[in-house]
């Protein structure tokens, strides 16, 4: 009996203990075994006869399959996924969907994308408490209470700040903006409050919504020569844009183009590398990490997607919404390691009981890094978006899309932009470029060739100005066309403030160089670019040359001034008069009036008042006189006279002889001051030049009343062309102010014109570019370089030479003036003074000898003498009686006396010949 009733103990001991062992062992096999976690993603799929998967949902299973793969993100754990698609925009679909993967139990739900379904799929995620992850950029309010959320794409208002920044580091002045939906105007709020604080205009546009074609926005954009656009669209629309622009001839050097999306590296711009088009974007995907390379690689090559015709994108590039999945992945796996047992419950939408661990699990989520694909991954605890970020900034080069900057929230745009070959050739930014030429015709700076042939294109042209565009063509490596500008003129403002012309053409980019004799001038500069002058002149007055003048009876006075013929005689009565004076002061100049006579007291002196201006009036008139100057003094005085005679008369006779052999021009103007004072001839200027606009601006009161009478009469003053001035010029009493070259190019060429007066003012003449262009630079080098060596000068001379005028022209010759004789005057005193110092030195040498001889004073010698010459009305004197011892000093020399003989006397025969006897 005790058997019987301890059975039953014994098996119900056994079995509580075998169950015991069996539970043990499970939950030690359990923990040994790798967890399997869940992870739903709810996808869109495109409308179409074939559903194509989208980017996201790609890298959301390649990122799972590599999780799995490398096992060191997580090592015991197994991730799976469940996968749904629905159609774009339908909420209730994506509501089913994320339902049904709750209840398979899931630890965070991805997508989907778009708004209306996101926000539907979200709600039930905040009711059941599970994590909501979000690659696209969606608009949340101030008051947003999604806490069970967290979006991977940069936050909207950092994006805003980074395109603010960019505008502001390129100077923009003016802008315009071009969004796709309303979206748009959200995600640039910062930008498009900038006028409120900066100095920036914008103009916002919108993208046709129900159609890709652009053509119509973009042609009213080029009409309003709109070259500086931000366009906030998809990088799908930005390629369709792009290849509109093309077409549109939007793809230039002038055109800047930002783009907000972040994927432009996947649009194909292989054919817009070399077109010289501005283009710069952002860039979130860190592709310069090698091991980002090398997955963005790998990515590419396990990619099988059919290749869309002509959607001007590039098949197997990660796009920034894949390479954001990717990550999402990554930072969910990341947050999982730190709750290892966190059990996941079947929830169902309908019970409304949420996840006990969802609320944990989030804020693991929110507090993760993660250096992922698209650089540093961290989220705002509150709002859970991402706010912390780096953003490259990339512009299209030749070489392809290049990386020029950076962009952070803390740090701001930094540009790390340079030059990849430093002392690059000027030519590698022109070289292989086709440029629109606009020019004039106008001789001889742009004429049409004169062929048998028929000639096309380029080869219609020829003068200084092609000769030029061919010279920066060979050193710059650039082609060209020119063409003419349609309405004939330079370009001038009218008073509604448009242009016309050449200045025209650049303004709307309808042509990109303007070679011609463009004028530079200070309204011009606003509107356009120039090169540095290639020419530099002024303003002067074309005039027919005037009509000879008739010789009169007194034209023997023309080859000198009437200042010279006054200058002439007042020399000749000085110095008479100091002859005369010097004369009778020197001793040397008395002498015996009987030399025969030793007793006598009478002493004479030849050089009269009368005599001595009749030795002047000898001397002038080249014949000589009977009177001879005897002592230094009057030496020096008829010497210095004869070597003035001497000079003046070879003037005066080469002088008359050019006179009477050259045609002299009277004009009735000489300067710009002579035809503002007359009525009686007509001037004008070339309609809607830089001569024109220099007249009207001008503040100078000459040019302003020059002004005046020209646009008092329009019709008559102004002309069309230079061609039709020329033939009023000659068929009428006309002048025409225009450029100093032009004048001397025509006036070599036609011998009836001439250049009246000087130059005015001084301008240039240089090579217009549209503003902003990056073709400046290079023309001025370009123009620097040949200007250096010698080859403008070389094509001066090639077009203005080979004038038959100058050769057969001769110079008119003036009157001779002061400014050609006045040294010769300045001899003449010199000598007169040189004569006076003589004359005392030989006055006072021979008073003291006489006073000593005389025992006398020398201050009573002196005063004697002195009375004795200059009291004396007639040519003799009486000397003073010398001693008895001073008698006897006389010494008689016959042959001494008949050199010293009187003028016109008979030769005496007076054997003795005494010397003359001084006082």
């Amino acid at each position: 009996m005790r058997n019987t009733r301890s059975s039953p103990r014994s098996s119900i001991w056994e079995y509580w203990t075998s169950l015991v062992a069996c539970l043990f062992f499970w939950i030690q096999y359990s923990y040994e075994m790798p967890h399997v976690i869940r992870i739903g993603g709810i996808f869109e799929q495109t409308e179409g006869p074939v559903s194509l998967v989208s980017a996201e949902e790609l890298a959301f299973k390649f990122a799972v399959n590599n999780i799995n793969r490398n096992r060191t993100l997580l090592p015991n754990t197994t991730l799976t996924y469940d996968i749904q698609r629905i159609n774009i925009y339908d909420s209730f679909e994506a509501s089913r969907k994320a339902c049904d993967q709750l209840s398979l139990g899931v630890v965070a739900i991805f997508g989907p994308s778009h708004s209306s379904s996101s926000n539907a799929v979200q709600s039930i995620c905040n009711a059941l408490e599970v994590p909501h992850i979000q690659v696209r950029w969606k608009h949340h309010p101030m008051d947003n209470r999604d806490t069970f959320y967290a979006n991977l794409y940069p936050d909207y208002s950092s994006l805003s700040y980074a395109i603010l920044d960019l505008v502001q580091f390129l100077k923009w002045k003016t802008a315009t903006v071009v969004y796709d939906d309303s979206t748009g105007l959200i995600r640039l709020q910062e930008l498009i409050m900038a006028p409120s604080r900066y100095n920036i205009r914008l103009k916002i546009r919108q993208l046709p919504l129900d159609t890709q074609d652009t053509r119509p926005l973009l042609k009213e954009m080029k009409r309003g020569r709109e070259f500086r656009i931000i366009f906030d669209c998809s990088h799908q629309m930005a390629a369709q844009v792009l290849k509109q622009a093309q077409t549109m001839g939007m793809m230039t050097e002038y055109y800047h183009y930002i783009f907000t999306t972040l994927d432009l590296m996947a649009i194909d711009l292989e054919p817009y590398r070399y077109c010289g088009v501005n283009m710069t974007g952002f860039r979130i995907l860190n592709v310069d990490n090698p091991q980002v390379a090398s997955i963005v690689d790998k990515w590419s090559t396990e990619r099988q997607l059919p290749a869309k015709p002509d959607s001007g994108l590039l098949e197997g590039t990660m796009t920034t919404d894949a390479a954001l999945t990717y990550d999402a992945v990554h930072i969910v796996s990341v947050s999982y390691q730190h709750a290892p047992q966190m059990t996941v419950n079947s929830l169902q939408c309908h019970r409304h009981k949420p996840w006990r661990f969802g609320g944990r699990f989030m804020s693991f989520i929110k507090e993760s890094h993660w250096d992922g694909l698209t650089g540093r991954l961290s989220f705002n605890k509150t709002t859970g978006l991402r706010t912390d970020f780096d953003l490259d900034i990339i512009s299209l080069k030749e070489d392809g899309l290049e990386k020029v900057g950076k962009w952070s929230a803390s740090g701001g745009l930094n540009i790390t932009e340079v030059p990849k070959r430093k002392g690059m050739n000027i030519t590698d930014s022109l070289a292989n470029r086709s440029l629109v030429i606009t020019t004039i015709l106008e001789e001889p700076y742009v004429m049409l060739k004169k062929s048998d042939k028929a000639l096309v294109g380029n080869d219609r042209f020829e003068g200084y100005c092609i000769d030029l565009l061919k010279e920066l063509a060979n050193i710059l490596g650039f082609s060209y066309e020119i063409r003419l500008v349609p309405d004939g003129k330079y370009g001038s403002q009218d008073d509604k403030g448009q242009w016309n012309g050449m200045i025209r053409e650049l303004i709307e980019h309808r042509a990109d160089l303007a070679v011609a004799p463009l004028t530079i001038t200070y309204m011009r500069e606003k509107v356009v670019d120039f090169s540095k002058p290639f020419m530099s002149m002024g303003i002067s007055i074309l005039y027919r040359k005037p009509n000879t003048t008739n010789n009169g009876f007194f034209s023997f006075l023309n080859p000198m001034t009437p200042d010279i013929w006054v200058y002439i005689l007042l020399a000749y009565l000085g110095v008479s008069c100091v002859l005369f004076v010097i004369a009778r002061f020197s001793p040397y100049e008395w002498y015996d009036a009987h030399p025969c006579n030793p007793g006598s007291d009478v002493v004479e002196n030849n050089f009269t008042l009368l005599n001595s201006f009749w030795f002047g009036v000898g001397s002038l008139m080249q014949q000589g006189s009977e009177l001879m100057p005897k002592a230094l003094s009057t030496r020096i005085i008829g010497g210095i006279w004869w070597f003035f005679t001497l000079i003046i008369i070879s003037s005066y006779t080469a002088n008359l002889a050019a006179f009477l052999t050259v045609e002299r021009m009277d004009s009735p103007v000489d300067s710009a001051d002579d035809i503002a004072k007359q009525t009686k001839i007509e001037y004008g200027v070339v309609k809607d030049g830089a001569t024109m606009s220099f007249f009207k601006k001008s503040k100078v009161s000459t040019f302003e009343k020059m002004w005046a009478f020209m646009s008092s009469k329009p019709s008559t003053s102004l002309v069309k062309s230079i061609e039709d001035g020329i033939q009023r010029v000659l068929k009428s009493d006309y002048a025409l102010l225009m450029e100093s070259t032009t004048i001397d190019y025509i006036t070599r060429r036609n011998c009836n014109l001439t250049q009246v007066g000087g130059i005015i003012d001084s301008k240039g003449y240089g090579i217009g570019t549209p503003l902003g262009s990056p073709y400046r630079d290079k023309i001025t080098i370009a123009i620097l370089s040949i200007l250096e060596d010698g080859r403008l000068h070389m094509l001066k001379e090639k077009w203005w030479s080979g004038s038959s005028c100058l050769d057969e022209e001769r110079r008119e010759t003036g009157p001779m003036g002061i400014q050609n004789l006045g040294g010769i005057f300045i001899v003449l005193a010199s000598g007169l003074v040189l004569s006076v110092f003589v004359a005392i030195a030989e006055f006072v040498y021979k008073l003291r000898k006489t006073a000593e001889r005389e025992q006398r004073s020398l201050c009573s010698a002196m005063v004697d003498e002195i009375r004795l010459s200059f009291t004396c009305e007639r040519r003799v004197k009486h000397r003073a009686q010398p001693s008895a011892g001073a008698k006897t000093d006389a010494v008689i020399n016959m042959h001494t006396y008949n050199d010293r003989r009187l003028p016109g006397k008979d030769n005496m025969s007076c054997s003795t010949g005494m010397t003359p006897v001084f006082p």
